[in-house]
Parts: structure tokens; C-alpha cells; sequence
């Protein structure tokens, strides 16, 4: 069950309008890594979680806050679309910083929101629910729930630098160091995982009657550039962060089976006929030779 409050989390209100920031703002509304992602990412994974106590409540706690994230950010670009020019020759009558405002706006905002914010991104593509994933293994998901953190903040970044109004800014930094707690949350959750004994990889890292598997392919870096530096890395050495192996390098990986050669496919579906190739090419061969 659900209560809506009318109080916004934090104040979401422009000192000016801004048509073109409006459009601006809409990737962290209704992009992939934006705040209507994140809510229905970490509600979707609370109602499927099968583990009831904390792991459940966390994932709702803050699905539920995202939601109200999602609310922010659509109150802000429609106070940010209020008295922004509707045409040219309104644009026209004032600055040219205005005209070029009104240049930047998304039309879609005024004839199919009205004026309002719209579940899309910055360039009008409709949000899905593709960009959704809650998979039911609390590790798998919690360590996309730190990148999507990442993304998010990385995005709230790079706008707070594209606006000069202060109230758009000051709703920005509320956002950013949301999403640093959410980040460091994530992370911490990951360990409490471990702590609990519930999970340390989202799945073994190799079945229990392959061990040759375990042993060759588990923890071995495949170098295949071999000018480059990855056999530098933290990865290529050591022991693995499972606790489970140690890193091997391999400058040179070799294939573990030959050229697949594939026969002839059903002619009713009418593809191209190795042998006419094979035939052709002989052809071919001929009369160069």
C-alpha cells in the first residue's frame, strides 16, 4: 500500500524558466539510467525478493524515495516550461538569449504534455521497461544497483555544469548526494551479503564436476592484444577477489576448438548453398590461374 504526500522530499523550483534545460533534464527522468528506472528497478526487485526482512525493506525504502525523486524532477521541468515562448515571434520579442532558448525546447512538450513533464528522455525516446532488471539474486542485483547509482550521479554531474539558475543547482546537489548515500548503500549491502553468508557471487564460479574448468578458464586473464598493458592490472595477478583462486595471465590464449564448418541449411528457407559457394570460387580460381 501507498501514501502520496503532498510536501515535496526537497524543493524543486527554477528562479526563471528554461525551456531548453527542461528537455535537458528529461535524462534523468525518463532515460535509462534516469530516476523512473531506478524507482521501478529497486521496487520490482523488493516485490520479488523471497528473502523477507531487511534485504525486502531496504529495496522498498528506497524504491519508494526514487519515486518521490521522479516527482521532484517532473515538478522542476514543468516550472521550468512555465512562460517559456510558444512560438517564434514570441521568442523573437525579447533577447536572443530567449530565441535561443526556444530553439532548444523540445515541441513535444508543449503539444503533447501541455506544458508538462513527460516519461521520456533528453531526445524525446519513451521510457520501457527494458531498462528494468530484478533477477531475483539479491548479489547479481545489488551490484547493478551500485552502477546504476554511478550512472545517475554521473549524469546529475554534467547537467548541474549545464545550468546557471541556483534553484535548479540546489536541487541538483539534494539529487547528487542522494545518490552518493545510494551508491555507498549498495556497496554496503553487497557486504552484508557476505557477511550474512548469503552470497558471494551471484553464481559459482564453475559447476562442481568441472574442475578443469575452475582451473583453466576461472581466473585466467586472456590477453588478446598483445602490444597492450592489461597484464599490468590487479587482474592479471593475484588472488581474485572471491577468495576463491588466484589471477593467472595468459599472453597468448589459444582456441580450444577448430573452424566450425556448418552443412548445408534447409532449402526451404532458401540460404545460400555452401556448395554453390565452394563451386563459385573454384570457378573463380580458375580462370585466374
Amino acid at each position: 500500500m501507498f501514501s502520496h504526500i503532498k510536501n515535496l522530499q526537497f524543493e524543486a523550483k527554477p528562479d526563471g524558466p528554461d525551456a531548453a534545460f527542461a528537455r535537458r533534464l528529461q535524462e534523468i527522468l525518463g532515460g535509462k539510467w534516469g530516476e523512473m528506472t531506478v524507482a521501478n528497478q529497486y521496487l520490482y526487485q523488493g516485490w520479488n525478493c523471497r528473502l523477507p526482512g531487511k534485504y525486502k525493506d531496504l529495496l522498498l525504502d528506497v524504491g519508494t524515495e526514487e519515486m518521490g525523486h521522479v516527482e521532484m524532477i517532473a515538478t522542476m521541468i514543468t516550472r521550468l516550461l512555465e512562460h517559456a515562448p510558444l512560438s517564434l515571434a514570441e521568442a523573437a520579442e525579447g533577447n536572443p538569449m530567449v530565441g535561443a532558448i526556444y530553439g532548444g525546447s523540445n515541441p513535444a512538450h508543449f503539444i503533447h504534455g501541455g506544458g508538462g513533464a513527460m516519461p521520456v528522455d533528453s531526445v524525446g525516446m519513451p521510457w520501457n521497461g527494458s531498462y528494468v532488471t530484478a533477477s531475483g539474486n539479491l548479489m547479481a542485483d545489488f551490484q547493478l544497483n551500485v552502477t546504476a547509482e554511478a550512472q545517475g550521479r554521473l549524469q546529475v554531474s554534467r547537467l548541474f555544469n549545464m545550468t546557471d539558475d541556483p534553484g535548479v543547482k540546489q536541487m541538483l546537489r539534494f539529487l547528487l548526494a542522494r545518490d552518493t548515500m545510494h551508491q555507498n548503500m549498495w556497496m554496503a549491502a553487497i557486504e552484508q551479503l557476505k557477511e550474512d553468508g548469503l552470497e558471494a557471487m551471484p553464481v559459482p564460479e564453475a559447476f562442481p564436476d568441472s574442475p578443469d574448468f575452475t582451473e583453466e578458464f576461472s581466473y585466467t586473464y586472456l590477453d588478446f592484444s598483445p602490444d597492450g598493458d592489461a597484464g599490468q592490472g590487479r587482474w592479471a595477478s593475484g588472488p581474485a577477489p572471491d577468495g576463491k583462486g588466484e589471477f593467472r595471465y595468459d599472453h597468448s590464449p589459444r582456441a580450444h576448438a577448430p573452424e566450425p564448418v556448418l552443412p548445408p541449411g534447409d532449402p526451404r528457407l532458401y540460404g545460400t548453398d555452401p556448395g554453390m559457394v565452394q563451386g563459385v570460387m573454384n570457378k573463380v580460381k580458375s580462370k585466374v590461374t
